[in-house]
């Protein structure tokens, strides 16, 4: 897997969760992921197509994901659960929208799917390509939270 493609996903997800939930997290050690089983409680998931085909998901353990809902809507919380999906679902588009913005301006074009969002204990996460997964941790003050990318 080529370095140079985390590094956009690595910035856009900084970038997207300090301006719209206030929460700066930190990068880890990047590493090649192996199964499907999601490494948290809830992820985002897009796929591409384009120049390469793949996906990105990020999957947020509760805690995190709690949080990022009461930072981006402050205390107007309804409905967790739908809130939290939503919240996820729009994190994940926004960081998929300006990673893909990053890459494009190294001569990849790809467009992307509308966001899935799963939820629950143990639940996995089935990338479309066969190619490695790429993982990169994070952890934040409100818990961790890992990104995943793999493209043919």
């Amino acid at each position: 897997m080529d370095i140079k493609l985390a590094l956009p996903f690595i910035k856009a997800t900084v970038d997207v969760l300090k301006t719209m939930a206030y929460i700066t997290p930190e990068p880890g050690k990047p590493f090649v992921k192996r199964g499907d089983t999601a490494q948290g409680d809830v992820t985002g998931m897009v796929g591409f197509t384009g120049d390469k085909n793949g996906t990105f998901s990020i999957t947020f353990s509760k805690r995190c994901a709690v949080q990022l809902v009461k930072n981006m809507l402050g205390d107007d919380v309804q409905d967790i659960l739908s809130d939290v999906k939503d919240a996820v679902g729009e994190v994940t588009n926004m960081i998929s929208g300006q990673a893909r913005k990053g890459l494009a301006e190294d001569g990849l074009k790809l467009a992307g799917s509308t966001p899935t969002v799963i939820m629950g204990d143990g639940h996995t996460v089935a990338h479309i390509t066969r190619g490695p997964i790429m993982s990169v941790p994070f952890t934040t003050p409100h818990g961790d939270f890992f990104i995943e990318f793999c493209f043919e």
